[in-house]
């Protein structure tokens, strides 16, 4: 691979009598098939797909090694021989494609959302309604054992390796901290006590499967909360499990109770690697680095200086299957680059929902949404070039039909133009390089600046409306005043905006505007700059690698308002949301809820509080409105009229709540059908 331009990425890797064929491992993501039988097919092809891919190492989602582990209800387990058996038809999948994969034993400990958890001590995570009963000196035992069963079973059913889940705040790493082990006897105590648990089932999986088995590790290398683990800790931690038999260290940031962010789009490019780096000078078996690497460029830095052997991502494969492929084509522009949305990912997981990507709808549904060759090409004019009319022309021109792409703007991108000007969301800006590339590689006629007639698309067989949405302006005495401003020409067009601002509207693109407001910073969040705001510490003595926040301030006063009187931001994505109140929080944003809004004139704007015991006057210097949007679909009727054949998708189908993630679904199952 002396010739790419990834040469340590793409490199093949030995371990534990396992040869990988590059550095890539596709890190555990419970996908939700993994907890009903009848999904095993799905799941398989959903592996095999990213073997097909080129992934070196792929790690499933977590398997409970026993009733008390489930991370919900009934949930993924492997505890029987059935149950392997049953395995056998996804390892037989990925060997088929020439990959490798481990399976992922993981107790959830006091994190199981059922009231049968366990845990070191019975302390009730903030997370989770359920109190864990704390295990006895028996019981944790009894653990160890079914961690091990779960390994010999695992071997049994074909797979290459298991990983070992200690960290994410999941029943080990819960052993490991002061947080949550308030033992006294030889499974807490000292910090030699509490990781005895991490230690022993280690040291007896691999007495248990032999020399020839991969055996994966996964470490908390920053647990990021109060009270937990030290730098020294976790050092002493992974020499440890070296010695009794890990063949390598997967690197894990944070519990999910948290307060810092680590995998949303906000967080900095590669946040952690330097953590995984100071590892890796302490063990002599490889270690992976994780978190927010999501291009080749990016992976093969990581791996050029030396602070990590493997590099493990698991929601860019979701976006991209070929991310391998591509990298070791030389065609990273081709790659459809995670963006860390956690739309259709993670936000699915914690709510039980099965697992996709906003990106790639397809991902988890291979079986079922198939984009085959077309039969009959037919020309098909899509109208409107953003996540939901791209998605479209790009499934619609890759089965063969001839596809022509009307946008009335200068660019692509549609609402996805605007986010990506929105800080700590400049990712959305790859995906519209991705489509721009795809949409040449394709050879679909683009028209920009082009704003297409009834009469210029009769021509065609069939017409794709996406003509997304248009700000709503609300009926309020007064909202055409000067200091009024809807959200794209503050955000897309660079409208000038004064030092006191209020917003009109707290949804997703109110909260959005909010942050693009309170922030005074250059496009590419620094390192440093995050973890002062976020209070991550460098400092190697602070238990869970925590200091004090230092936000930066914000460079104008804002006021965002709503009509509703429910708490602002609740509709914001589950793993998402309680990031974007935070830093709101932090920039001192004035949040008013169950506001009516009166009129606007020079003073300002006037509303009405309290349900109508209040009046006040916000004397600001600009309005911003927020405050929904309108489909726009003016087409539609007349080529209906005409007899064209005419498909509605995106937000000039619905326009109730900007959703890139229905968006993109819309324009790929139009794709696979037409």
């Amino acid at each position: 691979m002396t010739d790419s331009p990834y040469p340590h990425l793409l490199e093949p890797l030995e371990i534990s009598g396992t040869t990988l064929r590059n550095r890539v491992i596709m890190g555990s993501m419970h996908t939700g098939l993994e907890d009903r039988a009848k999904n095993t097919d799905r799941l398989a092809a959903y592996f095999a797909e990213r073997a097909r891919g080129g992934a070196g190492l792929i790690v499933t989602g977590g398997y409970a090694p026993d009733r008390t582990g489930w991370l919900v209800p009934f949930g993924a387990k492997l505890t029987h021989r059935f149950e392997a058996r049953r395995h056998r038809r996804i390892t037989s999948a990925v060997h088929a494609e020439g990959g490798r994969i481990a399976l992922q034993i993981l107790h959830a400990g006091r994190y199981s959302y059922q009231p049968l958890s366990v845990s070191a001590s019975s302390i009730k995570a903030p997370i989770n309604p359920f109190r864990p009963r704390a295990l006895t000196g028996r019981g944790v035992r009894s653990v160890v054992r079914h961690f091990v069963r779960s390994a010999k079973l695992a071997q049994e059913a074909g797979y290459d390796g298991v990983e070992i889940m200690g960290g994410e705040g999941y029943l080990i790493n819960q052993f490991l901290s002061a947080r949550t082990n308030k033992r006294r006897d030889e499974w807490g105590g000292s910090p030699e006590n509490r990781r005895r648990v991490a230690v022993e089932i280690t040291r007896r999986t691999r007495d248990a499967v032999g020399p020839d088995f991969l055996i994966s590790f996964r470490l908390s290398m920053a647990d990021l909360v109060a009270d937990g683990q030290t730098w020294d800790e976790i050092v002493a931690l992974a020499r440890e499990v070296e010695a009794a038999g890990a063949s390598l260290i997967n690197t894990d940031i944070g519990w999910h109770e948290s307060r810092v962010p680590t995998i949303v789009t906000s967080v900095p490019r590669a946040a952690f690697a330097d953590v995984t780096g100071k590892l890796a000078q302490h063990v002599s078996i490889p270690v992976a680095a994780a978190n927010r690497i999501n291009t080749p460029d990016v992976a093969e830095d990581i791996l050029a200086r030396g602070d990590a052997q493997l590099i493990a991502m698991a929601r860019p494969l979701l976006a991209d299957p070929e991310w391998v492929r591509k990298a070791e084509r030389a065609q990273p522009d081709r790659i459809n680059t995670c963006i860390a949305c956690n739309q259709a990912c993670l936000d699915h997981a914690f709510v039980n929902k099965h697992v996709s990507c906003l990106l790639n709808p397809r991902a988890g549904r291979e079986t079922e949404l198939v984009l085959l060759p077309t039969r009959r090409s037919r020309t098909i004019a899509v109208v409107g070039a953003g996540p939901a009319g791209l998605s479209a022309a790009v499934g619609l021109a890759r089965r063969g039909h001839a596809v022509t792409l009307f946008e009335a703007h200068a660019e692509i991108g549609g609402q996805f133009g605007i986010a990506r000007r929105i800080p700590g969301k400049e990712e959305f800006a790859e995906t519209i390089r991705y489509y721009t590339r795809e949409l040449e590689e394709l050879d679909v006629d683009v028209r920009l600046g082009t704003r297409a007639s009834a009469t210029d698309l009769r021509e065609y067989d069939d017409v794709v409306v996406a003509t997304g949405v248009a700000p709503r302006v609300p009926g309020i005495p007064g909202v055409d005043h000067a200091k009024v401003l809807t959200y794209a020409q503050v955000v897309r067009d660079g409208a000038p905006v004064g030092a006191r601002v209020a917003i009109i509207g707290a949804g997703g693109i109110g909260v959005d505007v909010a942050e693009f407001l309170t922030t005074d910073r250059s496009p590419t969040l620094d390192l440093a700059e995050w973890k002062r705001e976020w209070g991550v510490s460098d400092d190697e003595s602070a238990p869970g690698g925590l200091t004090t926040p230092v936000p930066s301030p914000s460079p104008r006063e804002v006021f965002l308002l709503q009509r509703k009187t429910s708490r602002i931001g609740v509709g914001l994505g589950k793993t998402t949301g309680w990031v974007h109140r935070a830093a709101l929080k932090a920039k001192g944003v004035h949040e008013w809820t169950g506001v009516a809004y009166d009129r606007i004139d020079d003073d300002g704007l006037h509303v009405t509080l309290d349900e109508g015991r209040t009046r006040r006057t916000l004397e600001v210097d600009s309005i911003v409105l927020c405050a929904g949007q309108e489909s726009v679909r003016e087409l539609v009727d007349e080529l209906e009229a005409s007899g064209t054949n005419v498909h509605v998708i995106g937000g000039a189908d619905v326009a109730a709540e900007l959703d890139a993630k229905r968006a993109i679904e819309q324009g790929t199952r139009l794709a696979a059908r037409l």
